[in-house]
């Protein structure tokens, strides 16, 4: 029923005349590796290392006409791992519409397929209007995003091609000055009942204005029955972009600040294209104290939430992060990154490539070291059983992507 109603919802982008269309696609094989110190308790499950291969068939239709737009993506993919102990296939349970089929499941493998976009949209000089499954970036953060409200990438992730849609209504007001007004309701469904539930949903309004050479945003949310509210600015220095992002969450429970700031740089040395970037991020939801042990962290429902809804990846509150991409030749490029809890202290060390194989195929790797003595975030925070930890030790990624 949530599936055909959204298809009768899109239909009439069917229907009209003088199309124009535009197909095209991907497929994707990955295969990650994954190592396990001797006192983590993933090592019980997948033993002293794992490997998680997927395939991945992405095909994008959309059509034209006028202002109208049809614009859907189908995926099919085929996960073998030991992570899917841990994680499960995706699924549509909190989604408005159930647009994920599971074909086959098992214990380490799963063939799934499923529409990640699915909108109708028409766009006039001045306003946009888009309804269906589709996705939303908001905010200046590079790697940690508070005013991205909807489906933030996880920011130790490796390929962020695409972000995951959501079943949203979208608008966006131009003015004439060039500011503009958008909004975003994304409606959900209860976890337990099942039932659409306005307190599962995110409904937004921002404001993205210029103010001389500074732009500006301003941010008004209600997101899961939590009143949210941001302010965002960047500007040009010298040869830099500064940005910087500070939301505030009121909830049942207290109110809590997060805050990003970054900047932005390239340039040239050695005869070869260099780009880096440097941010800290403070996490008013994180653990104060520092302590990441089950009692602890029981102690702060309002961190865990965020966690289990995929809206914070921390525990902690201080963060560095760094990389700097180096491009080795114009078809090699090579980024050095750094994630740091600065109160553990602990790290991730990532060093992740990308090559052109040819117009149509790429390659995008990775080498993943966490740093960190047993119970800071990044060495591996406590179970709850003695002398084990949840920690994970270097691994491996790899990709291959053909695009048509």
């Amino acid at each position: 029923m949530r599936r055909s109603s959204l298809f009768l919802l899109l239909l009439p982008a069917l229907a009209c005349a003088d199309l124009t269309t535009e197909f095209d696609g991907h497929t994707k094989f990955r295969a990650v590796g994954q190592t396990y110190p001797e006192n983590s308790v993933f090592r019980d499950i997948a033993g002293a290392e794992s490997l998680d291969l997927a395939g991945n068939l992405r095909l994008n239709l959309k059509f034209k006409s006028g202002g109208w737009t049809f614009d859907s993506s189908y995926q099919f993919l085929a996960l073998y791992g030991d992570s899917l102990q841990l994680t499960g296939p995706p699924d549509d349970d909190r989604r408005l519409f159930n647009l994920t089929d599971v074909i086959s499941e098992s214990s380490d493998s799963a063939i799934v397929q499923r529409l990640d976009r699915l909108w109708l949209g028409f766009a006039s000089e001045k306003a946009v209007v888009r309804v269906g499954r589709q996705a939303l970036s908001w905010g200046n953060g590079l790697a940690y995003a508070p005013m991205d409200l909807v489906n933030p990438f996880d920011p130790e992730s490796i390929d962020t091609e695409y972000k995951a849609g959501d079943d949203m209504l979208y608008m966006q007001y131009l003015q004439d000055n060039g500011n503009d007004v958008q909004l975003a309701y994304v409606a959900r469904r209860n976890l337990q009942t099942g039932d659409v539930d306005a307190d599962e949903a995110t409904a937004a309004v921002k404001y993205h204005g210029f103010a001389g050479a500074s732009e500006y945003d301003l941010l008004v949310a209600s997101r899961y029955g939590d009143s949210v509210y941001g302010l965002g600015a960047g500007r040009g220095i010298g040869g830099a972009v500064w940005s910087a992002d500070l939301v505030v969450t009121d909830t049942d429970l207290d109110t809590y600040a997060q805050f990003v700031i970054n900047l932005m740089y390239s340039w040239t040395w050695g005869g070869k294209n260099m780009s880096g970037a440097i941010e800290y991020y403070f996490n008013g939801f994180g653990q104060e104290d520092g302590n990441y042990d089950p009692a602890s962290l029981a102690a702060n429902p309002d961190l865990l939430v965020r966690l289990s809804r995929g809206e914070l990846f921390t525990v902690g509150r201080h963060y560095l992060f760094g990389n700097v991409m180096i491009e080795m030749t114009p078809l090699w490029s090579v980024t050095p990154t750094v994630f740091v809890n600065v109160a553990d202290p602990s790290a991730l060390l990532q060093v992740v490539t990308s090559y052109s194989l040819s117009d149509n195929l790429t390659f995008l790797g990775s080498i993943n070291v966490p740093v960190g003595p047993d119970g800071s975030e990044f060495g591996g925070i406590e179970s709850g059983t003695p002398d084990r930890y949840l920690s994970s030790g270097a691994g491996l990624f790899a990709q291959i992507a053909w695009y048509f």
